[in-house]
């Protein structure tokens, strides 16, 4: 037991501490026994929300970002990841088959190849090297 020795309004008070268990210790007031037990503190976790990334940006700098255009006929193929178009291998009028390779996205420092993911024809390229674009963004558009 660990002793101390308080004056409180000048009365002398020796005040010995036990053994502290679940919260409930073992004090003696002037050789009286106490069982004190302490107050029970909540744990409150603060939970930070991840910093939004920044919008890609072109290689002259500027913020240029296509957005998901609306479904107009026919099979999109979409960016999975933000990034900036590095090639489009593709132009209207070309025959692709599934497993080619339509565009290459940069993101995070590497390049992606970016499969047309079903037969068909291009109707439309809506991007162009250089241009930035979001997750979702419609890349090539397949009849």
């Amino acid at each position: 037991m660990k002793e101390y020795k308080y004056k409180i309004n000048g009365n002398a008070y020796k005040v010995a501490i036990g053994d502290i268990e679940n919260g409930i210790a073992q004090v003696e007031v002037n050789g009286t026994p106490y069982n004190v037990e302490f107050e029970k503190k909540e744990t409150v976790k603060t939970v930070v929300a991840p910093r939004p990334s920044a919008a890609p940006r072109t290689q002259t700098g500027e913020k240029v970002i296509t957005k998901p255009a609306p479904a107009a006929g026919g099979a999109q193929v979409k960016a999975p990841l933000p990034g900036v178009v590095v090639s489009v291998s593709v132009k209207v009028g070309d025959t692709v088959k599934a497993s080619d390779t339509v565009v290459v996205l940069e993101a995070m420092k590497m390049e992606n190849a970016i499969h047309a993911g079903r037969d068909g024809k291009v109707a439309a390229v809506n991007v162009n090297a250089g241009d930035s674009v979001l997750e979702g963004a419609a890349l090539i558009t397949l009849e």
